[in-house]
């Protein structure tokens, strides 16, 4: 089996390692538009080593935006900003991905640190919510029920932000159907509640989840990867499962979805959620086996060892890390240090590496003044660090 710092080929991608940054809510937005904030954040992941670097969940309507202050891509003017990220994060040797979504009934919401919970006011700035039904998720305001007119909206939505996300030069995308945010709304029979076409059946629930897959497919170049996030289970009893999940799976394979993203939850305030290291790893493992497509298992993913054990296991085909890429942007090269593996250190920062230790990659942004890392005595005489 592979190691956490073998290639993985995707199409015609190949993945230095098996270490994805996954998408994490920055609120750091002004009407979509990504900031020297976003440069610096998944620049810095880039530089540290991980194979793709996702942004965070990005709209694809200025309505399916979780809080105001989040990125977006339902207008052109959007594509030149996210472009100079992807440049850099491309330039350091990383592979740039998107995460293409749609927040349903939990949109419109509070930033976590503002001082207010809950829904944002059209009067502060917010929004009314759609949603599959007129069902609040706890303590939000209630949505309004999308229209078949509406649902057509969103289809395309999501099919036009493919397109600008493959103008800025991004290399993944992923759609968003997990975490209770709409595509999952229409899985669950929870929050969805309609008796039409979409609604009821497990083939009318999943209808939006295929059609959006397929119209992001129709817009991305067939050589590079898509990638589709699911909760495989809301934790609750009647709710989406992990059996649904596989079948989803099943069915998404042949419309062009080369890897599973497996999370859980989000769709209930109420769900008792089991978390634990690797929690949600038996899923990917799961959909894996079931399905035939590649996984990628997430959930308080830690440590080297624990990242090595899954990929090398076939429990799943990489890791997504969230929280532990913020405590450590530089994790994937200490996890190649501790791992005994060469990791891609950049010229810039080899004076630094360990001795006789990983080689560098060319990553395209230029040595450091001096040129490539020199013995430790020769930067000592000229007093440099």
């Amino acid at each position: 089996m592979p190691t956490l710092f073998d290639d993985l080929q995707v199409r015609d991608l190949k993945l230095r390692n098996r270490i994805l940054v996954s998408p994490m809510c920055q609120y750091s937005s002004d009407d979509g538009f990504a900031t020297d904030w976003h440069l610096v954040h998944l620049g810095s992941r880039a530089v540290g080593g991980a194979a793709v670097v996702f942004t965070e969940a990005t709209a694809v309507t200025a309505a399916g935006r979780i809080s105001p202050e989040d990125l977006g891509l339902w207008k052109d003017a959007h594509v030149e900003a996210l472009a100079r990220v992807v440049r850099f994060v491309s330039e350091a040797g990383a592979h740039a991905g998107i995460q293409l979504a749609h927040a349903g009934r939990k949109a419109s919401t509070c930033r976590p640190w503002a001082p207010a919970t809950g829904s944002v006011p059209p009067a502060a700035g917010g929004w009314t919510a759609v949603a599959p039904s007129a069902v609040a998720f706890e303590g939000y305001a209630a949505p309004q029920e999308l229209s078949e007119a509406g649902i057509r909206e969103v289809v395309a939505a999501f099919a036009a932000a493919a397109r600008r996300a493959r103008e800025a030069g991004f290399r993944v995308v992923e759609v968003h159907a997990a975490h209770g945010y709409l595509v999952h709304q229409f899985l669950s029979p929870l929050s969805n509640l309609r008796m039409d076409r979409w609604g009821g059946s497990f083939e009318n629930r999943t209808r939006l989840a295929r059609e959006v897959v397929e119209a992001v497919r129709r817009e991305w170049p067939e050589r590079l990867p898509l990638f589709v996030r699911l909760s495989a289970t809301d934790w609750v009893e009647g709710g989406w499962d992990v059996e649904q999940s596989v079948e989803l799976a099943r069915q998404l394979r042949p419309l062009g979805v080369d890897l599973v993203d497996c999370s859980s939850g989000g769709l209930v305030a109420h769900a008792k959620i089991p978390v634990g290291p690797g929690y949600h790893v038996p899923f990917a493992e799961r959909i894996r086996r079931e399905s035939g497509l590649m996984t990628g298992a997430v959930g308080l993913i830690t440590t080297p060892a624990q990242a090595d054990e899954i990929v090398r296991a076939g429990r799943a085909d990489a890791v997504l890390l969230a929280r532990q890429m913020l405590r450590d942007p530089y994790f994937p090269l200490h996890a190649a240090l501790e791992l005994g593996h060469a990791g891609a250190w950049p010229p810039q920062y080899q004076r630094a590496a360990p001795a006789g230790g990983a080689p560098g990659v060319s990553t395209g942004l230029g040595l450091a003044a001096g040129g490539p890392a020199e013995p430790g005595a020769k930067r000592a005489r000229e007093g440099r660090s």
